[in-house]
C-alpha cells in the first residue's frame, strides 16, 4: 500500500489571481492548481487547503475555491473524500519536456492516402476576385429575395422531418424536381430513387472513387482535363491514363491501351476546353466501355449554358448496359456555396448507396434540399436559367471582343461552344504559372491550363471565367490581366 506523503507547505506564494484579468476568478484558480499539480510540488495524496481556509489567504469568495476544486475533482485532479479536504490524484507523469537542446521527436507523417490527399492541387479563389475565376457565375443576378423567402417557409413549417439526418440519398420531392429536369433539359432517363444527392460533384467524385476503384485500378480521363476528379481516383489508389482532346480532334479514344475499370469524360463541355463531344465519339465511348466492362462517369458541370444550338443530350440517355453514372451540381446553375450537387446511378448501385453515404456523412443539409426543390417546381429556376443564358452570351461576346482587341498579341481565345469559361492560349515564351501568379497580385483569379495537365506535355494558356463580370469589370480586369503579362514579359 502506497504510503501517506509527509505533510508539506501549500506553496501559496506560487498560486495568484488578478482581478483585472477577463478571464474568471475561478478558472485563473484553477490553472494554478492545476500547475501545481502537474509539476508535483505537492506529491500525490496531499491534501488541499480547505475551501475556507484558501478563500481567506487569497482573498476570495467561498464559492469561487468551491468552483476550481470541482473542476479538479471532474478532471479527475483531485479525489474527494467524506468529511475531509481532497487529495491530489496519483497521475502518470505523463510526456515529458525535451531539454532544449535536444531537437524535437517529429511527429508521425500521414499515411500514404493523408499524403496523397495533401499534395493534391485545387483553386478556389478570393472574394472580390471574380475576375476571371473559371467557371465563377454571377451571384448578383442570383434572385436572392426568392432564394430567401423559400428557405424560411420551409424553415418555419419543415417539422422534423427537415431537421434530422433522414432521407440520406436526398429530399424525396428534391429528387423528384431533379428527375424531372434532367429528363427535359438533358434527355436523361431515371427514376427519383436513382438520384443521389451530395454536398457538390466534388463530394460526388470522391464516394465513386471509393466504391468503385481498387488500388491499381486503371482509369482513363481527359487530359487536359478536370484536376478535381483526378485528384479523387489518384487517392483511391488508381492508375490514370491519359485521354488526349484537343480543339481539332476532340477526343482520341484509340488510347490508352490498359484495359480500364472507369473511364471519366465531360462530353457536353468539355473541362477546360468548352468543346463538346461528337456522336461518333459518344458512340465509340460507350462501345469501349461495354467491351471492357467499365463504368463511365458521365460529369455534366457546365452542359446547361450552350451559345450554339440546343443543348446536347447526355450520353446517360444513349447507356442501354447501366454502366453510365451521371454527375451534376447547381454550382454553376445558382450559386457554388449553395454546395448540392447530385449523382445519377444505376438502380442496382442505387440500392445499396444510402450504407456508404452514412459512412462518409457526404449528404447534404434537409432544409436547403426542400427550398431548392421549391425553387425547381414553382419555376424559379427555369426562369433565372433563361435570364442568364441570355446575360451570359453577352457577356461572352463582350468579353472575346476586349481580349481580342487588347491582347491579340498574347493571347488566343479558343473557339469554345459551351460553357461560362474559355481557354486562352498564350504565344510562345509566355509561362502560364508565372503569369497567374502577376495577375493574382492584381486582384485577378486565372487558372493555369499547364495545371489541367498530368502525364503529357502541357499547353501555356488561361482558363479564363467570364460570367460574373459586368462590362466595366471586364475592360478593368483585361486591363489588369495585360498588365500581368508585361511583368512576366519584363
Amino acid at each position: 500500500m502506497r504510503p501517506h506523503p509527509k505533510p508539506q507547505p501549500f506553496p501559496l506564494d506560487t498560486l495568484t489571481v488578478n482581478r483585472a484579468n477577463p478571464e474568471h476568478l475561478s478558472r485563473q484558480l484553477y490553472h494554478g492548481l492545476v500547475a501545481i499539480i502537474r509539476s508535483r510540488a505537492l506529491p500525490p495524496g496531499s491534501e488541499l487547503p480547505s475551501t475556507r481556509a484558501l478563500a481567506s489567504e487569497l482573498g476570495l469568495g467561498r464559492n469561487t475555491i468551491v468552483a476550481a476544486y470541482d473542476q479538479l475533482v471532474t478532471e479527475g485532479y483531485l479525489a474527494n473524500r467524506q468529511g475531509a479536504r481532497p487529495v491530489i490524484v496519483d497521475l502518470p507523469e505523463g510526456p515529458r519536456e525535451s531539454p532544449r537542446e535536444e531537437p524535437p521527436v517529429p511527429l508521425r507523417s500521414p499515411s500514404l492516402r493523408g499524403q496523397q490527399l495533401l499534395s493534391q492541387p485545387y483553386h478556389h479563389g478570393r472574394p472580390g476576385h471574380v475576375a476571371f475565376h473559371p467557371g465563377m457565375p454571377d451571384a448578383g443576378s442570383f434572385p436572392f429575395g426568392v432564394w430567401g423567402r423559400l428557405v424560411a417557409r420551409r424553415a418555419s413549417h419543415g417539422g422534423e422531418t427537415l431537421f434530422g439526418t433522414y432521407d440520406v440519398t436526398g429530399h424525396p420531392a428534391l429528387k423528384e424536381a431533379i428527375a424531372g429536369y434532367l429528363y427535359s433539359a438533358r434527355g436523361v432517363r431515371c427514376r427519383p430513387e436513382q438520384i443521389v444527392v451530395t454536398t457538390g460533384a466534388q463530394a460526388a467524385f470522391d464516394l465513386l472513387a471509393r466504391l468503385l476503384l481498387d488500388p491499381g485500378d486503371t482509369v482513363w480521363m481527359e487530359e487536359p482535363g478536370y484536376y478535381g476528379a483526378k485528384a479523387a481516383f489518384t487517392v483511391a489508389g488508381a492508375r490514370v491514363l491519359p485521354i488526349a482532346v484537343d480543339q481539332e480532334r476532340g477526343w482520341r479514344l484509340d488510347a490508352p491501351s490498359s484495359s480500364p475499370r472507369l473511364i471519366y469524360v465531360t462530353p457536353a463541355c468539355q473541362h477546360p476546353l468548352g468543346i463538346t463531344m461528337r456522336m461518333e465519339e459518344r458512340l465509340r465511348l460507350l462501345d469501349i466501355a461495354e467491351t471492357a466492362n467499365s463504368w463511365v462517369i458521365e460529369d455534366d458541370f457546365d452542359g446547361e449554358y450552350r451559345f450554339q444550338g440546343r443543348p446536347v443530350p447526355a450520353i446517360q440517355s444513349m447507356d442501354r448496359s447501366g454502366r453510365v453514372i451521371y454527375v451534376g451540381t447547381f454550382a454553376k446553375l445558382l450559386f457554388p456555396a449553395l454546395r448540392i450537387g447530385f449523382m445519377v446511378l444505376p438502380p442496382e448501385l442505387a440500392g445499396r448507396i444510402v450504407n456508404a453515404l452514412s459512412t462518409t456523412g457526404q449528404f447534404a443539409p434537409l432544409l436547403l434540399q426542400a427550398a431548392l426543390a421549391d425553387f425547381i417546381t414553382e419555376g424559379h429556376m427555369s426562369r433565372h436559367l433563361k435570364r442568364m443564358r441570355r446575360i451570359y452570351a453577352q457577356r461572352r461576346q463582350l468579353f472575346r471582343d476586349i481580349v481580342t482587341e487588347r491582347l491579340r498579341d498574347e493571347i488566343t481565345l479558343s473557339p469554345a461552344e459551351a460553357g461560362i469559361q474559355v481557354v486562352g492560349y498564350l504565344r510562345d515564351g509566355i509561362d502560364d504559372i508565372k503569369v497567374s501568379q502577376a495577375a493574382a497580385k492584381r486582384a485577378i483569379n486565372v487558372s493555369p491550363l499547364s495545371k489541367y495537365f498530368q502525364n503529357t506535355a502541357p499547353t501555356q494558356g488561361l482558363v479564363l471565367g467570364y460570367a460574373a463580370c459586368d462590362a466595366a469589370q471586364t475592360r478593368d480586369g483585361v486591363e489588369r490581366l495585360a498588365a500581368a503579362i508585361g511583368e512576366t514579359l519584363g
